[in-house]
């Protein structure tokens, strides 16, 4: 092993024993011997089954068949999650083929950033992920199942179905993904014309046509955001079938892993001889061969957060520190938009997921021996799925890449640190995505132009207040003051000030897009200005130094002076009325800080 992975582990391990063993004891009580349903009455049995056709209402009458719940995201307005439509019938005649059951436990929301960008609905984002846990929880409630397979892509859903999955860590449990689209327009063109709008020298309609041409069919986004960044590490951290991720929606080898999935699950199960739990399999080296894989291929930023709170509802406690120490000697080893020109077909048909593991596992940067849904071993994953006469099979993937400019060796990386960097300084701490940031664009110092809603920066870009070198500062967009919205409508204002030749940053204690780009954006400050944290202090002119080399993030004002100041007002966002946010109040007056997941869990805080 590197001895930095290997030193970060252990400190991991060290860390989280006492909240790790809590957890372990916790899912060992709710073991049973036999069928889970076994222990329900014959009322409760009877509801249970009641809707079922009549062979599935014998078997589960007999109590030696295992019972699957399925927890799907599925609406046919998103278009990752419109394939799943048909996945509950064809899970159920998997599982029957194996001589098992499944129902459908639950239906957990699923929403789309992509959609809501700049829109009240955004605010629900981050918190969606809470209801998405709890949704899967009471799904899984009813003790009827035995494992469960999970339906879900994209940003938000597939931290929150983990995270309610990880509640019943006594079960197994798989993740089943539907795959991305087709190649569209590609994204460099696409950036081009959203720069160009924002500029108004192009039309609405060229927008939209530029946009359909993007997001056209049913499957993930093609870009390297947040959802292929969760597929991603879901695969390496041995959640997924090997070599799942990122096959089309369309492909008939879909079809066959999405039946192998249903009937591995039920091999998985205590009936079985491979009883895999998943709150055992969800290990310390499985969430550090998530994150290793994260920061090899310059993935979204919001799994510094969504990491972070799943490994705690599992009692693993992790940090940015780790993030860091991780990031400084994991080689960048993909260039997928907004890290390069490809999109992730392209990464797929370099050699994907078989090939990226294969250089981490020799590199010594990946722990091999970890359980997965597919056996003892992550060596397992170095394989990918093939569909020949004799049906599905797995073969041993390449050992080059089939496109270098897009998915690179150990030996000849990208950079020779990962995609991301913990800056720290009198502002506090924050994360920058670095894969996509120029090495001239990775230092600026100037003055600060201090917004408290993203939508004021358009005036201030339209005016032309914006031509010069600047930090932009927006405030205010914690998760305890607005549910930590995304803001990547800043994305092409201050990508257009870059491109005429302006050093420019954005310092934020909200998010931004899991496709964050060129623009060096210093996001997730902690602590937020609600909280008390320095940045609500921060007025326009002051000078602010973002240092993605060093890792600094500092505004360059005397102590004193910082000291004698008020903050400036930042509005109360503890109530917002309309668009269904009042019903969260709650929930968002308990969020902690991005680093330690902006999870509204006090429950589980206690717990432990």
């Amino acid at each position: 092993m590197n001895p930095t992975v290997k030193a970060v582990t252990e400190r991991i391990i060290a860390r989280s024993k006492v909240t790790r063993e809590k957890y372990l004891a916790a899912i060992q009580e709710a073991k049973a011997d036999g069928v889970y349903r076994a222990s329900l009455g014959c009322g409760n049995l009877a509801h249970g089954f009641a809707a079922c056709q009549t062979d599935d209402k014998q078997s589960l009458r007999q109590l030696t068949k295992a019972n699957i719940g399925i927890v799907t995201a599925y609406n046919d307005m998103l278009s990752a999650h419109q394939p799943y439509e048909h996945y509950p019938q064809i899970l159920r005649d998997a599982c029957h083929q194996v001589g098992s059951v499944a129902q459908v436990a639950a239906g957990v929301p699923a929403m789309c950033d992509g959609v809501t960008q700049g829109q009240p609905g955004m605010e629900l984002s981050l918190i969606s992920r809470e209801v998405i846990a709890m949704a899967t929880a009471v799904g899984l409630s009813h003790n009827m199942f035995d494992g469960a397979l999970l339906l879900g892509i994209c940003d938000k859903i597939v931290p929150g179905l983990l995270i309610g999955a990880l509640s019943f860590g006594h079960l197994p449990m798989l993740f089943v993904p539907a795959g991305p689209m087709r190649s569209g327009i590609p994204n460099k063109e696409k950036a081009r014309i959203r720069q160009k709008f924002a500029q108004g020298l192009v039309s609405r309609e060229a927008l939209l046509e530029a946009e359909s041409k993007s997001y056209h069919s049913a499957g993930t986004c093609t870009f390297y955001g947040t959802a292929n960044s969760n597929q991603l590490v879901l695969e390496v951290m041995g959640l997924q079938l090997p070599g799942s991720s990122f096959v089309n929606p369309d492909d008939p080898l879909r079809l066959a892993l999405t039946q192998a999935a249903a009937k591995q699950v039920c091999r998985l199960t205590a009936l079985g001889a491979q009883y895999t739990p998943i709150g055992e399999l969800v290990c310390e080296k499985s969430i550090v061969n998530g994150v290793v894989a994260l920061l090899a291929t310059g993935g979204s930023t919001n799994l510094t957060i969504h990491l972070v709170a799943a490994a705690r509802a599992a009692g693993i406690i992790i940090n940015w520190d780790d993030f860091a120490e991780l990031s400084d000697v994991v080689p960048l080893l993909a260039k997928v938009y907004p890290n390069g020109q490809a999109d992730i077909n392209h990464f797929h048909a370099a050699g994907g997921m078989a090939l990226l593991i294969k250089q981490l596992l020799a590199a010594g940067l990946l722990h091999e021996d970890v359980n997965t849904v597919a056996g003892f071993g992550l060596s397992r994953y170095t394989q990918e799925p093939k569909l020949l006469a004799e049906g599905l099979t797995w073969v041993d993937g390449p050992v080059t890449s089939l496109d270098p400019d897009v998915l690179t060796s150990v030996d000849k990386p990208f950079q020779h640190n990962g995609g991301l960097k913990l800056l720290t300084g009198n502002l506090g701490r924050a994360v920058m995505k670095i894969s996509a940031v120029g090495e001239t664009h990775r230092i600026v110092e100037a003055e600060a132009v201090v917004i408290d809603e993203q939508h004021k920066l358009n005036e201030l870009f339209s005016s032309g207040q914006l031509n010069r070198d600047c930090v932009v500062v927006v405030k205010g967009q914690g998760p305890k003051a607005n549910g930590m919205p995304e803001l990547h409508k800043l994305t092409p204002l201050l990508g257009s000030l870059q491109d005429q030749g302006y050093h420019v940053a954005l310092v934020t204690d909200g998010r931004m897009s899991g496709a964050s780009g060129k623009v060096p954006a210093a996001i997730h400050l902690s602590p937020e200005a609600l909280d008390g944290g320095l940045i609500a202090k921060v007025r326009n002119g002051d000078r602010i130094r973002v240092d993605a080399v060093k890792g600094e993030i500092s505004v360059l004002v005397p102590d004193a002076e910082l000291a004698a100041r008020n903050a400036e007002a930042v509005p109360l966002r503890q109530v917002r009325y309309g668009m269904g946010r009042e019903l969260f109040t709650a929930l968002r007056a308990n969020f902690s800080s991005p680093e330690t997941g902006a999870r509204s869990t006090s429950a589980i805080d206690d717990f432990y």
